[in-house]
């Protein structure tokens, strides 16, 4: 998570859905369609998940009214045996057909016991934890996994051709918050560099290398150049096999074929996979909880290290922060904002009431 700055406004967030449901109707979706991909945004900034949050705005306007994603596409199941399915995403945005196949593989795994679906036809889908929340709220243990543009190389490579191809899983608990883990294979998603450039921050060191293939920490410069691997060959391997099951069960593009950070991604061409395990199916759920929380408590009771004072599960931080927020508002920078406020200029959205937002150059 990127740190708060003095600079940073609090937005309410029920005002922060409203008016970027709004900015996204006026591109041609529906107002249940327009909802739900700002709520993907509204939901990570909440969460402090800022490079998959309302920064992405500008980009997913452009994307709906000049770039070729449809903003009426409707998903539809294009294949359909026993407890697995091909979704196809119609080129809609990723959060509108990844959310269809979620809700097909949960109302699925109610009978089956375990559902699974590939989508293809699709585009960038923002945060992987949204779905597996989507399981969660039915008691069921929820994985997504997506492909994304190359931005990685293989170890001992010098040519981007591996997505950071991230993946979530969501696992019920009882008295204690849900276990969401959701993480991408480098050691930070591409947006994450654009909010530290935002804010004028440096990046840990690890995260990438400029296009001289030097570590940097200079945000700017690891824009334009390569993000590196977490565990070194293990992270590189897995994004890999993410990409493989997110991208070639479904016959969506794979890896160079999505596009390149240069010239974008080509519409439409974007893969996912969701999956649904039904607790109980396996296991009274019940007790299946209460384990779960013990296993949270563990985590929470361990000896500290010297100077920690506590130890958090995954997860555990975002619905911390997610309490504050709701509470005191979302901090957001004023270059976000600003985007924001251009946007909704463009696309002819009102925005005299939020007081929060500057004035559209």
């Amino acid at each position: 998570m990127v740190q708060e700055t003095a600079a940073d406004i609090r937005v309410s967030q029920p005002e922060l859905l409203e008016l970027v449901t709004a900015i996204f109707k006026s591109s041609g979706m529906t107002d249940q369609d327009a909802h739900l991909l700002a709520d993907t945004l509204v939901t990570a900034d909440l969460e402090g998940v800022n490079s998959h949050g309302v920064l992405r705005v500008p980009e997913y306007c452009k994307k709906l009214t000049v770039d070729g994603v449809n903003p009426a596409g409707r998903p539809g199941t294009i294949r359909d045996m026993g407890a697995c399915m091909v979704i196809d995403g119609a080129n809609s945005m990723g959060q509108i057909g990844m959310s269809f196949a979620m809700e097909r593989v949960i109302e699925r795994a109610t009978d089956t016991g375990i559902a699974a679906a590939a989508i293809r036809g699709s585009n960038h889908s923002g945060a992987m934890s949204y779905y597996v929340r989507m399981a969660v709220e039915h008691d069921m243990i929820g994985i997504a996994t997506t492909n994304a543009l190359p931005t990685m190389a293989p170890i001992g490579g010098a040519e981007r051709v591996l997505g950071i191809n991230p993946v979530a899983y969501g696992i019920p608990a009882g008295d204690e918050h849900a276990i969401i883990y959701d993480a991408a294979f480098a050691g930070s998603a591409h947006g994450k560099l654009r909010v530290h450039a935002q804010k004028g921050l440096p990046i840990p060191e690890g995260w990438a290398l400029d296009s001289d293939g030097q570590p940097t920490t200079d945000p700017v410069k690891a824009v334009n150049g390569l993000l590196m691997p977490i565990g070194g060959h293990k992270g590189a391997g897995m994004a890999m096999v993410m990409g493989i099951l997110s991208s070639m069960l479904s016959g969506a593009a794979y890896g160079t074929e999505l596009g390149n950070m240069e010239d974008g991604p080509r519409p439409g061409m974007d893969g996912h996979f969701v999956a649904a395990i039904n607790i109980a199916a396996f296991e009274d759920i019940n007790r299946f909880k209460s384990r779960v929380d013990k296993a949270i408590r563990e985590i929470h009771n361990v000896k500290k290290a010297p100077g920690v004072d506590r130890t958090y599960f995954p997860g555990e931080p975002e619905a911390i922060k997610r309490k504050d927020y709701l509470a005191n508002g979302i901090p957001l920078n004023p270059v976000t904002l600003g985007d924001i406020a251009s946007t909704a200029k463009t696309m002819k959205v009102k925005t005299t009431k939020y007081k929060w937002l500057p004035k559209a150059p």
